[in-house]
This record gives C-alpha cells, structure tokens and sequence, in this order.
C-alpha cells in the first residue's frame, strides 16, 4: 500500500491511570519477560526449562476454538506479596507509542475478555518469598472474531499501596502492575496497514542567523489500519529550493509494535534546520515484515529568520522616525524672509 499526503478524548485519562498503576512500558526490543526486579509475570516453562523459555504468549486459534496455556508468577523479594490477577486489552500510548496494558479499572473489549482464569484467581494471589505461583487459564475465540492479531496480557496488581502521587489537589495511592504480553492470531485474511499523517514542523531561529543554528522539532502521526501488528521503520528527508537536500536520516526502525487501530504521536528534533529556505520535508514509513507496505507524506515551510528580520524592520522603522522628527524641527525653527511694503516704496 502506497499513500501520499500532501499539506500547504479517551487518551487522557487512559495515560493517567497507566502512569498511576505502574504498568510497564516494553518496547519490542527488548524481548523478555515482564519483569520489575521485584515480581515478574511469565507464560509457565516446560519442566527443567529457565523461567524465561518464553518471553511472551504467542497463540493462533479459528474463531470458536479454545486454547489452554498457564501462566507464573515469581517473587524475588524477601516478603510475601499479594496480588490481583486480571486479563486485559493492550494499547499503545498515544505519545511515543510504548507497548501498555489497561488498569484493572478499565474493562476489555477484545483478547482480554477471552481469556478465562481458574477460580483461586478471582479474589487474590498471595506468592511467599523467593516463590512461585502458576495457574492454568484458556482463551476461547469468539465465533463472531475478526482475523488478524489481537494483543493484550495476564497482569498480576500488587494490592500494596507503594506510594502517593499528587494528581491535582488529589493524592493518589500508587500501585504497581506487570503483564506478560499475549499475542493472539487469529486466522484469515491478513491486511497490514499503516499511515503517516499530521506532518508538522515548528522552527525557533537565533536572533543573529547563521551566529548559531536554527532548530526545529518534527512531529507526525502513525495509524495501524491494518488487521496486524507492524513494526515500523521511518525514513525523514528534507529539501531546499532547487532540490538541494537540507536533511537526510536513513530509514531506521522505531523498536516499537504498532497494535492494530491504534494512533500514535512521534517528534524528533532537527539541530541544524535551514535558517532561510523554502523546505519540503517528507516522511516515510515502512515495516521490514512487509516490504510493499509504505506510507509517505510531507509538508512545506518557509524558513525566515524572522527574529533578525524583525530586528532589522525596527531599527529601520527607528532610523526612519529620527529622520523625519530631525526635518520638523528644523523646519520649525527656520524663520520666513520678511516681504517688502510696497505702500512706502517712493
């Protein structure tokens, strides 16, 4: 899929309650299992097998099908922990685009309502020190589930209150989760999709140019419309008047997974952005797992150095003005020739 652009709410609360409740924010590359260096969340190894045999869940089933696993809890601590064991829907932060499973508040609307739990884990969890916890659970596909990749996670909530944030004239209790993550195919047609959008450029330029750079801050959005999780790459480029190139960043990959329908912000700074140009910048975004997936769009902007020019425009109005008041006051004190009588005149 190739589109081009071209340009001449939920989230908020959302981000509040993943901030308060501690939930980990893992980026793809990072490829362990969910782990505070307290208590750690992992799909259950086979015998003799290390803890972190698996990373995360990885399932396929058909809609209608169920699918069994088991997951652990281990404490590293030297004290007992108890804990609330929910499954949830993961979303990606709508800024930076980190990997987050919802609060034990916010109830599921995908993956996260499929998964069953044993009955010992509707009210608490308690795991002794040093110890370990493992329960079974199933995750049964609805008849009715669309295909693609559905994302969410096994979460253990230490119930321990941990802290106290300050969110506005409230003080809230901090509590801490961590989820392993669970990938969830379901077969069908797969339709990767991905979209650049809302290209911007905001620029600040010294007062003196060319003394010392001008900079600016790039910002755009991703959308996955796919049914798939993408990993994406972005390449940024940048050209003056006459195609000359002010800005060339290869393209590179964002170690983050894009989940289907979500929405995410990204800025990266520019230090040496032109000081006078007229710039079209261009962002492209691909995926290594789909080469014929590539989304582009750009912007145009003029670069003025505005600070310098205003500077100028002043001391030009100034000059202008002593001009104009030194001419009145000599006109005003230059006095008139006096005429002749011509009644006397003989």
């Amino acid at each position: 899929m190739r589109t081009r652009t071209r340009r001449t709410s939920l989230y908020g609360p959302l981000v509040t309650l993943l901030l308060l409740l501690g939930t980990g924010l893992l980026p793809t590359s990072t490829a362990t299992a969910a782990d505070n260096g307290t208590w750690g969340v992992f799909p259950t190894p086979p015998a003799g097998a290390a803890m972190t045999d698996r990373a995360y869940f990885f399932h396929q089933g058909a809609a209608g099908t169920t699918v069994s696993d088991s997951a652990t809890i281990v404490n590293s601590s030297d004290k007992e922990l108890t804990f609330q064991i929910f499954a949830t829907d993961a979303v990606n932060t709508p800024v930076g685009g980190g990997f987050a499973l919802l609060p034990v508040e916010t109830k599921p609307k995908d993956v996260g309502t499929w998964v069953s739990l044993p009955p010992e884990t509707k009210n608490t969890v308690t795991v002794p020190p040093k110890g370990r916890k493992d329960f079974p659970f199933s995750v049964k596909v609805p008849a009715d589930a669309t295909p693609g990749d559905h994302v969410g996670g096994i979460v253990a909530l230490n119930t321990a209150v941990e802290g106290v944030q300050q969110d506005g004239k409230v003080q809230v209790g901090v509590k801490r989760q961590v989820g392993a993550r669970l990938y969830f195919r379901v077969p069908g047609p797969v339709t990767p999709g991905l979209s650049v959008e809302d290209v911007k450029v905001s620029r600040s330029a010294p007062l003196l140019p060319w003394v010392k750079n001008a900079r600016a801050k790039i910002s755009y959005s991703l959308v996955n419309r796919g049914n798939v999780v993408v990993e994406p790459k972005v390449t940024v480029s940048a050209e003056g008047l006459f195609g000359r190139r002010v800005l060339d960043r290869p393209a590179r990959e964002l170690k983050l997974v894009l989940l289907p329908g979500q929405r995410i912000e990204l800025t990266e700074d520019w230090a040496d952005a032109p000081q006078s140009d007229w710039v079209t910048l261009d962002i492209t975004a691909g995926a290594s797992a789909y080469p014929d997936l590539v989304s582009e769009s750009a912007t145009d902007f003029l670069a003025v150095p505005w600070p310098a020019l205003g500077a100028l425009l002043v001391l030009a109005g100034s000059w202008i003005t002593v001009r104009v008041l030194r001419r009145r006051r000599r006109t005003a004190t230059e006095q008139p020739e006096a005429a002749p009588d011509l009644a006397e005149a003989r």
